[in-house]
């Protein structure tokens, strides 16, 4: 009985030990550095072939670090600490479902942009996100007619506005909370 207890205490103590260095590891917030007090938000460039779109998603970005509140924009980038660059580089739009007479239904819109954040003070990239994506499943309004009710269904042009509304706060999010707070997707997975 002796031995039961001693290798009962044994045990218990064991599972402290490995309980207490099974800590989980969480690395430090890499916050903006606190010289960062103005930032300059660049107009997007756009990289594809889809013509006028970097105004709305510039228009986003913008209204999104407005919205945040915490640093100052500017009007140019000598005036800021920081800039921020934003670049579309695929834009995708691809049918999903049919009809039975083979009228497209349902589209699925993908977008992929690159982000980055330039220290202009000590001329740095403090980081850069090269494949920041947006994906957006709708249902066209366009082709609805009377006896359709979809419930869900928009156009590319609203569909792609909730794709530059969820990018915009991821960077803004990136960029006030610092790396981890966002991840781009995998090269592997960006369509060549």
């Amino acid at each position: 009985m002796k031995k039961i207890k001693v290798s009962f205490y044994l045990l218990f103590i064991s599972c402290m030990f490995f309980a207490s260095c099974a800590s989980v590891y969480t690395p430090a917030d890499q916050i903006i550095p606190e010289h960062i007090k103005r930032i300059y938000i660049q107009p997007v460039i756009n990289a594809t072939n889809q013509f006028g779109i970097e105004g709305s998603f510039t228009n986003s970005i913008t209204d999104e670090f407005m919205i945040d509140g915490r640093l100052s924009l500017t009007n140019s980038p000598k005036e800021a600490n920081a800039v921020v660059t934003v670049t579309i580089k695929r834009y995708i739009l691809e049918p999903l479902t049919y009809d039975v007479s083979g009228v497209v239904e349902q589209y699925k819109l993908w977008v992929i942009v690159s982000a980055s954040l330039v220290d202009e003070d000590n001329n740095t990239v403090l980081w850069t996100e090269p494949n920041l994506e947006g994906i957006q499943i709708y249902r066209d309004t366009t082709r609805r007619q009377s006896d359709d009710s979809f419930g869900d269904g928009m156009t590319e042009e609203d569909a792609r506005q909730l794709i530059w509304n969820k990018i915009s706060r991821n960077i803004v999010r990136r960029v006030i909370k610092g790396f981890g707070s966002i991840t781009s997707i995998s090269s592997k997975k960006v369509p060549a």
